[in-house]
């Protein structure tokens, strides 16, 4: 598919956030070529159907708790998208209510029917 040019090569794997963006290049004043990652737009938390919600706790961190559920520490980001966090820490607060899904376009029990 990278070869026939339907998608589009970058450096980074499959389960990174920013697989599958295109890259772009700009010259900046010194002429030096400079590559960047095009802009990732984050999908609205509705879609994504939601498994279960998890409470954290002191000492809890997002990257621990996307091991334990979706199998992959690097995952945080996808648990970041679905409560609409920019940031991981804003969900490692204790106390903090995260709601824990399907990867994005997966439907839910409740959809199937």
């Amino acid at each position: 598919m990278f070869e026939a040019g339907i998608v589009e090569a970058t450096d980074f794997p499959p389960e990174s956030r920013y697989a599958g963006l295109p890259t772009k290049t700009l010259t900046d004043a010194s002429g030096r070529i400079v590559t960047y990652v095009t802009r990732r737009f984050v999908p609205p938390p509705e879609a994504f159907a939601t498994q279960a919600y998890r409470i954290t706790t002191e000492g809890e961190r997002l990257d621990q708790i996307a091991a334990a559920t979706i199998g992959n520490p690097e995952g945080f980001w996808q648990i970041c998208d679905a409560n609409r966090a920019l940031f991981a820490e804003e969900l490692e607060k204790p106390g903090t209510e995260v709601r824990l899904t399907l990867p994005q376009g997966v439907p839910g029990p409740e959809e199937e029917l």
